[in-house]
């Protein structure tokens, strides 16, 4: 029996994050507009006509708070403070309202698992074993035997607890050990963050993506992580993906803070919490919460982690829309600061595919700058790497900066991004690809993701219509997206071959309103569907 799912047609029904598309700017790679190479506040004010002209409705921030930049904005000393590097408070105010003139909303990034050890909360409770804060971080004796506590490892490389001299006493950071990991467990350390959350929702702010929402609570016993399943396992093998962290993440008792999370969030009117949560699906949709009273939006990660394999990814959305909580909304992402670009992972014109399977499924997707005009994983020297990740383990070539590289806007120097060095290199060919050439080019990457756009807009069956699965096989996925009297079939060659769209049961008949060949737009198409290798096609069904 074939899935349906069906949703109210009428998109005043939805709030906007249902019905739009989210962007995500890295800050420091997208505009710098004093000329130190680093990107800025003043640097996205610049740019939001452009984000307005491509029609996306949210942008989202990667962290701007204070910080000492071990991890780039994501070890925060001051939850409440804006970086030098990025701007004022008064830049942000401003960047705020003219987001918001702009019609469109503005979300920050949470980062709550962890501070900076520069934090004024970790230098207290670093102070001495009494001091009142003490037990807002996790600090452990170790065992009888001096050794560590656990065999928990840091995601960064290396064992995850570090020994304290001062009070002679290990403390536990899943990342880098200049992050921390808070106390959840701790009624003031909630009650400090939901005071956090509060003040930024005061200005104005339209919610939060929650960082690493998955790690917020460890194992009140910390038992030992069990090795990968398959795995040898070795003592002094200090991978983290080695080990199944069990133990050290995914606890039943986090689901009880994303509860006090969305609780403050639902204070305020028409406003989102979305988590980070690198979960298989079963585990991710528990993350709604009972009754939907958890994140808005689990972030789904599948188009970012599984292979770009039909079969795989036609069976993993079905599997996603079957888990979903009766009253849960979907979302999808194909890009990220911490991931490999999509036209890295699947090759340039395969990417376009990509693109119109993100803007099609049913569900919030979201966009991460650059992937609109193709941009790709820049080849970073060794010894210009700055991320930690890649530094602590430089022979694996996990490196996130080549996925965070300048936003590529136009053919002069520095890729219109800086008059300045860039923090981060450009591609050699930032001069050919950028935003400003391809303004100009109606078959470009831009204007297909613009287009997109725009027709998920126009169509309330793209926007908000219900989803049902019509066919895959080795090459091809095919789904149908209705609302009221619209229907829409949606074709993707997720291959490199020609293959045939030829469903058993039923015959289709339409016109194609646009495809990854732009040539192809307006022809009908009926019965046996042919399509091009790494092409793509949104057909408007008779």
């Amino acid at each position: 029996m074939e899935q349906v799912i069906t949703q109210p047609s009428v998109r005043s029904q939805h709030l906007w994050w249902q019905n739009g598309v989210i962007y995500q700017i890295y800050p420091r790679s997208f505009q710098d507009s004093n000329g130190d190479g680093v990107g800025d506040l003043q640097g996205i004010i610049s740019r939001l006509d452009y984000l307005q002209w491509l029609g996306v409705d949210c942008v989202w921030l990667s962290p701007i708070f204070s910080s000492p930049m071990a991890d780039f904005g994501y070890d925060i000393s001051d939850y409440q403070g804006i970086h030098p590097l990025f701007g004022t408070m008064e830049d942000f105010d401003e960047l705020l309202g003219e987001v918001h003139n702009r019609g469109m909303k503005l979300l920050l990034d949470l980062v709550p698992n962890h501070t900076s050890d520069q934090h004024p909360w970790f230098l207290e409770s670093r102070s001495s074993k009494d001091n009142p804060k003490r037990d807002w971080y996790i600090w452990h004796d170790g065992k009888a035997d001096g050794g560590l506590p656990n065999n928990w490892l840091s995601v960064f490389g290396g064992h995850a607890w570090e020994w304290d001299e001062v009070t002679q006493q290990y403390y536990y950071h899943a990342f880098l050990k200049e992050q921390p990991d808070l106390n959840w467990r701790n009624p003031q350390v909630q009650e400090a963050m939901m005071n956090v959350m509060r003040f930024w929702l005061d200005k104005g702010i339209d919610g939060f993506r929650v960082d690493v929402m998955w790690h917020m609570i460890k194992d009140e016993q910390l038992r030992d992580n069990p090795p990968f399943p398959g795995s040898t396992f070795n003592p002094n093998d200090l991978i983290y993906d080695h080990y199944t962290p069990v133990y050290s993440t995914d606890q039943p008792e986090v689901h009880e803070i994303v509860r006090m999370m969305r609780a403050v969030t639902d204070e305020y009117d028409d406003r989102v919490l979305i988590g980070e949560i690198y979960l298989p699906i079963h585990k991710l949709v528990t993350y709604y919460g009972q009754d939907n009273n958890g994140a808005h939006l689990p972030f789904n990660f599948q188009l970012l982690t599984l292979p770009w394999d039909a079969p795989a990814i036609a069976m993993a959305i079905d599997e996603y829309e079957g888990a979903l909580p009766a009253e849960g909304w979907p979302n999808w992402v194909l890009g990220n600061h911490d991931k490999p670009r999509i036209s890295s992972r699947v090759g340039r014109e395969q990417a376009k595919v990509a693109a119109l399977l993100l803007l099609t499924l049913r569900g919030t997707p979201t966009i991460y700058y650059g992937d609109e005009i193709g941009m790709r994983d820049v080849a970073i020297p060794m010894n210009e790497i700055v991320d930690p990740q890649g530094l602590n383990m430089p022979d694996l070539n996990i490196s996130r900066d080549p996925a965070r590289t300048p936003m590529q806007w136009s053919g002069e120097i520095n890729a219109g991004f800086s008059n300045h060095k860039p923090w981060l290199r450009l591609p050699f060919n930032s001069g050919r690809v950028n935003v400003e050439k391809q303004k100009g080019d109606m078959y470009s990457k831009l204007h297909f993701y613009r287009k997109l756009i725009s027709l998920r807009k126009e169509h309330a069956a793209l926007n908000v219509g219900s989803y049902r699965p019509v066919y895959a096989d080795q090459q091809l996925i095919s789904y149908l997206r209705e609302s009221g009297n619209e229907r829409f079939l949606i074709i993707l060659n997720l291959s490199h071959r020609p293959a045939y769209f030829k469903p058993r049961q039923e015959s289709y008949s339409g016109t194609v309103i646009l495809g990854t060949e732009i040539e192809r737009i307006g022809m009908q198409v009926e019965d046996i569907i042919t399509l091009g290798g790494d092409e793509g096609l949104l057909i408007r069904l008779s």
